[in-house]
């Protein structure tokens, strides 16, 4: 067994750890944040997005010992201070951008990697970031508008599919 630090939403973690744990089971097995979810296992599905350092980052293909020091940010961060809701997460809920909620922890942190590199993506431009996330319900129709409207976008614009 191996000891690893990070700060995980603002705050110090120590947890021990085999060197081969998956971040993403050292997050929801060793800290009880269960808001990251394994889909695949093979980091197809996106479900397991957090952020490392700023990046977006599949937690089942980073080694908990790989974020050594690091600063990780799960979805159980993303909320506001007093516990509200983001802009991003707001916006998925009033433009229904959710049906089970399996994959919304993951496009929620894309989403936000988006748009801190992009504030202002276009319709294909965030179908096209969104290519590393699975979601079986809502056809992507209502996530794209969400993450248009969280960016300030027109969201008329969008044609009904």
């Amino acid at each position: 067994m191996a000891s690893v630090t990070m700060n995980v939403n603002g705050k110090p973690v120590t947890g021990e750890i085999e060197g081969r744990t998956l971040l993403v089971e050292f997050l929801r097995n060793g800290l009880s944040l269960t808001g990251t979810h394994v889909g695949c296992d093979t980091s197809q599905c996106g479900a397991c997005l957090v952020h490392v350092d700023g990046e977006a980052v599949k937690a089942c293909t980073m080694f908990a010992a790989e974020a050594e020091g690091a600063e990780v940010t799960t979805i159980e961060g993303v909320s506001n201070p007093d516990g509200s809701l983001n802009t991003i997460q707001q916006a998925f809920q009033d433009y229904h951008g959710l049906q089970c909620g399996f994959c919304t922890p993951g496009m929620v942190m894309s989403a936000a990697a988006l748009l801190k590199d992009n504030p202002s993506p276009s319709e294909q431009e965030i179908r096209e970031y969104l290519q590393g996330n699975i979601c079986r319900c809502t056809g992507y129709h209502n996530i794209v508008k969400a993450i248009m409207a969280a960016s300030g976008q027109d969201v008329s614009r969008i044609a009904a599919e």
